[in-house]
């Protein structure tokens, strides 16, 4: 479950594959002008946004298998809605309020007992530390903002719609899966990329649980050793991920819009 392409070292696989050319000798020369720059801190990076993008994609995917059917639940339960059920609704807003609610550096460390009980189950090693046990904080925490994104989404779906498919006898799970969620899809994409991008500032916390990536090189080197130049490369990776990021949701969301 959270030993997602346990191989997945594209940066650092390039640069080992780049360390054999001649011009790397050179590479690596004029990185070393740059205070705290050698081959070892090179091979660091690549080997943090590895760690980086490895928890973004893993964490989102299991964020929004978490958020999916919440967000949908949390718009069905609602008054006059397909799944009318004010108790149900009511207790699912508060158990989503309660998570959004605490800042997520205070949460990632509020449930190590359940991170390690769950690493347990899974991988037979009771631990809160690494990538793979930061998986579970950061899905959970993520989940909550989807499923709330994934409401507000589902409301922008025109009544008529819904009320044409009730007319014609459609079940809830047909209208939630062929009127809904289509209708929809455009602005649940558009939330799911907002979700990996809040995931990418949650990263840099993770670091309070050892797990890994670009915001923990950025605290022990640019931070503590304080060394300006990998704190600025770091930041220039992140802002990289980010518009990257932003720019494959935008590219599918006009992919999948209603023209």
């Amino acid at each position: 479950m959270f030993d997602f392409i346990p191989s997945f070292k594209p940066f650092e696989s390039l640069f080992r594959y780049l360390s054999q050319y001649n011009f790397w000798t050179d590479f690596v020369a004029f990185c070393s002008s740059f205070n705290g720059f050698n081959e070892a801190m090179l091979f660091k990076i690549a080997e943090a946004t590895d760690t980086t993008i490895y928890m973004v994609a893993l964490s989102g995917f299991w964020g929004t298998i978490i958020g999916l059917p919440i967000g949908i639940l949390l718009y069905a339960t609602r008054k006059g809605q397909i799944l009318e059920c004010s108790s149900a609704n009511f207790g699912i807003s508060f158990i989503t309020n309660i998570i959004r609610a605490i800042p997520f550096v205070i949460f990632i460390i509020w449930i190590i007992p359940f991170t390690g009980i769950t690493m347990n189950i899974f991988t037979g090693t009771e631990t809160y530390l690494g990538k793979e046990a930061a998986v579970i904080p950061l899905s959970i925490g993520v989940a909550p903002l989807i499923a709330r994104m994934v409401e507000n989404a589902l409301f922008d779906v025109p009544k008529g719609l819904i009320e044409a498919a009730r007319s014609m006898g459609a079940t809830p799970f047909q209208i939630i899966y062929k009127v809904l969620l289509p209708e929809s899809l455009p602005l649940i994409i558009n939330s799911m990329t907002i979700a990996l991008i809040t995931l990418t500032g949650y990263i840099a916390m993770a670091a309070a649980v050892g797990a890994g990536g670009l915001g923990q090189l950025a605290i022990q080197y640019g931070y503590n050793s304080y060394k300006p130049a990998i704190m600025n490369t770091v930041v220039c990776i992140l802002i990289l991920i980010v518009l990257i990021i932003q720019y494959i949701g935008n590219t599918i969301v006009k992919r999948v819009t209603h023209h």
